[in-house]
């Protein structure tokens, strides 16, 4: 892959913004909010900007997950917890979960130039993007970072959807080349996507019929070159946040990499994990 500005500004934002899957205090929030279980509380806790979503929009933005896992968890969860309620709540915990691991202060510069990048997004077929970037910027520094976090690896996010669809791919297909690739592995992400062994089976032969998947699960050439396609697009996607950014990307990960160390480092991100982020 390669070290774009854009993929070198998301290997730092990615482990802070995913605090939120894994932190036991949002666990702790989306309980006490009311919500069923941890996948409700993923749901409503990662759509909760755009209000109170049904499973097919919801299932056509979070693409990654089977449209039935989606559909356990939504409308249901509206009927136990507001949008507002649930995002109020996941705010404040999430913040609690920074401020446990790396400090209360001295996060004022990075959320700053985090922010400077946001401002540079555009939200064109973006909606999850443009919804968090909707959502009012809290008062505290970390809440401010991790908002920033948060409307950047979404910006990047939907790009990546785009690009693979533009590759002719589906969701399930589109991890299939993750895993293909040796991005991470089948059973780090098999068990929190939620698709059946047929949808499994029938996503693999379509590979396999389209000469990208070898018998041995691995990408074939013409597979990794469709990959290599898609992620210089979602790179380009995303770029203009860490252009804005100019010859400040690098203080950004000057103060960003040992953040992003210390959440991986204490435990709260695991490696491996589905996103395929790694220790920066």
């Amino acid at each position: 892959m390669s070290t774009s500005p854009a993929r070198r500004l998301w290997a730092v934002v990615e482990p802070l913004h995913a605090v939120v899957y894994f932190a036991p205090e949002t666990a702790s929030a989306a309980k006490e909010a009311g919500l069923r279980g941890y996948w409700m509380g993923y749901f409503a806790g990662r759509l909760a900007p755009l209000g109170p979503i049904g499973p097919a929009p919801a299932g056509s933005v979070l693409f990654a997950f089977a449209p039935a896992m989606v559909a356990r968890a939504l409308p249901d969860a509206w009927s136990f917890a507001s949008p507002p309620d649930v995002l109020r709540t996941r705010l404040a915990a999430v913040e609690a979960a920074l401020e446990r691991v790396l400090g209360p202060s001295g996060h004022e510069e990075l959320a700053s130039l985090l922010e400077r990048a946001v401002a540079a997004c555009g939200f064109e077929g973006r909606p999850l993007a443009a919804a968090w970037a909707a959502v009012p910027r809290p008062a505290g520094a970390l809440g401010r970072l991790w908002l920033a976090t948060t409307v950047l690896r979404e910006h990047r996010g939907d790009g990546h959807v785009l690009a693979a669809v533009h590759a002719g791919l589906g969701g399930l297909e589109t991890t299939l080349t993750h895993i293909g690739d040796g991005v991470i592995g089948r059973g780090d992400v098999e068990p929190h996507r939620g698709w059946s062994d047929d949808e499994w089976t029938a996503a693999v032969d379509g590979l396999r019929s389209r000469g990208l998947l070898g018998a041995d699960g691995r990408l074939t050439s013409a597979g990794a070159e469709l990959r290599r396609r898609i992620e210089d697009d979602t790179d380009r996607l995303a770029a203009a946040p860490a252009e804005a950014l100019g010859p400040e990307l690098d203080r950004v990960l000057e103060l960003a990499v040992p953040l992003a160390r210390a959440v991986i480092d204490a435990g709260v991100v695991p490696v491996p994990n589905p996103m395929g982020v790694a220790r920066p």
